[in-house]
This record gives structure tokens, sequence and C-alpha cells, in this order.
């Protein structure tokens, strides 16, 4: 198992890498954000829980943290994947092999020990259920059980845990370049008396991202974007550029 070798340095890099990337390659990235989201008490940890979509995923958890939570964060990477881009460990990152169960088991108490240490930010862990990239359309969704399996282990050490819904879409709109959305539900407290097993939480996670996402698909069909956040704005595009040409040259 490939563990966390948190480095600020490369957190500062990465901060500055991300958002050139997101400037270059989207129009925006706005941020849907429920109340309470903000507000979670920060000595109780949590567990941000994604659709796995796109490429992008592992890029936003870090933009959201720097720009809402300053949060201790920390993300599950698969591990052939982490052992390719082992600079994500200096970034909160650790391996998860699910071909090997002794591994695995391994991971999930190092996370819920990385969940539960004392520390002066609220622990955080971004997790993607899915275990690959599907289509953000695809139903039913199909979790691992290992997200909770993991607040089971985390109950064990402390009286609660957060669980918050987080989902993204992109998707084109009036521009050249496509839009980023991400939408956080109100969060879930759980306690060791509201768990009811592995398989009803994995179920009831299932559920509620497959109506998160329809959710957020639903707002942006009709243009309901009133209430999102910016919090990347993109380089002009091709189609801005020439429009400011034309207008410079006035031959709008």
């Amino acid at each position: 198992m490939l563990k966390v070798r948190r480095s600020r340095l490369y957190t500062l890099w990465f901060s500055w890498y991300s958002r050139r990337q997101f400037k270059r390659y989207f129009n925006s990235v706005s941020v849907f954000m429920q109340t309470g989201v903000q507000e979670m008490n920060p000595r109780i940890p949590v567990i941000f829980y994604a659709n796995h979509a796109y490429w992008w995923d592992g890029f936003w958890s870090q933009l959201c943290t720097e720009k809402f939570f300053h949060q201790n964060l920390h993300i599950i990477i698969e591990y052939q994947q982490l052992k390719k881009h082992q600079f994500f460990t200096r970034l909160g990152a650790f391996s998860l092999d699910r071909s090997r169960p002794r591994s695995a088991l391994k991971t999930l108490q190092y996370a819920a020990e990385l969940l539960t240490v004392d520390n002066e930010r609220q622990n955080a862990l971004w997790i993607f259920p899915q275990g690959k990239i599907e289509p953000v359309d695809k139903r039913p969704l199909l979790f691992f059980k290992g997200t909770a399996s993991l607040v089971s282990r985390v109950l064990e050490k402390d009286h609660w845990i957060y669980l918050v819904s987080v989902v993204s879409r992109i998707e084109y709109l009036d521009e050249q370049k496509p839009e980023l959305f991400l939408s956080f539900k109100a969060p879930r407290l759980v306690s060791s008396a509201d768990y009811s097993g592995t398989d009803d939480l994995t179920a009831s996670m299932q559920k509620v991202t497959e109506s998160h996402l329809d959710e957020l698909g639903g707002k942006i069909r009709n243009r309901a974007l009133d209430e999102a956040r910016i919090v990347v704005k993109g380089t002009a595009s091709i189609n801005k550029r020439v429009e400011a040409f034309m207008r410079f040259f006035g031959r709008e």
C-alpha cells in the first residue's frame, strides 16, 4: 500500500497547476452547495462520496477543499494509478488494491486511522465508490461496499461521521469550452445507532447519488444556475477572442 507523504510545497504547486488547467480547458467551474456543508463540526470526520465519470475528478477535490473547507484532505486512488503518479501521495492520496483482499483491508484500517486522528482541521476523505470511470448517466449505479465498511470502522473509534454526496457533470452550453458543474448535498450525520450495515448503507448511497445526479442534470437543462458559485473562470475561448477582435475593428 502506498501511504500519504504530505508536502506543503507539492500542495501549493498542485493548487497553481490545477487552477491553470481548469482555466485552460473549461469555460467555468461552478459549484452548488446546500446549507450545512460548510457548517459541519470540524471535530467530526467527513467522507465525501462522489460519482466517477471524468478524468478530472481527483483535481476538483483539491480545488474545493481549498476554496470552501480548508480540511485535512485525503483521497483514495487505485494502486496501479497511484503507482504511476506517486506525487499524489504528497497531496494526501493513498492506494487501494482491490485485487488483493488483505491489502484492501489494511487500506480500510489506514483510512479509519487517518479520519480519527486528532487534528486541528477536520479530517476529510474523498472517495469514488464506483471504483472506475463510468458514464455519468449510467443506471443503476453500482458502488463497492468499502465506503460503508469504512464508516463502520470509523464508528468503532468515534461517535459520529458525516457523509456528503458530491456529484459532477461536464456539459457544453453556450461556449466553445465545456462547463464543469459540481454539487454538494447537505451532510448526513451518522452514529453507531444509525448504522444498519454495509449493504443498507451502500444501497442508500447509490440511490442518493443517482437522484443527486438527476437533480443536477435538471438544473443544467433548465438553466436554473443562479445559485451556482463560479469558483474558476476560464480563459477566453476562440469564439470569444474572435468576437473581441471583430468588435475592436468595428465589424460586429
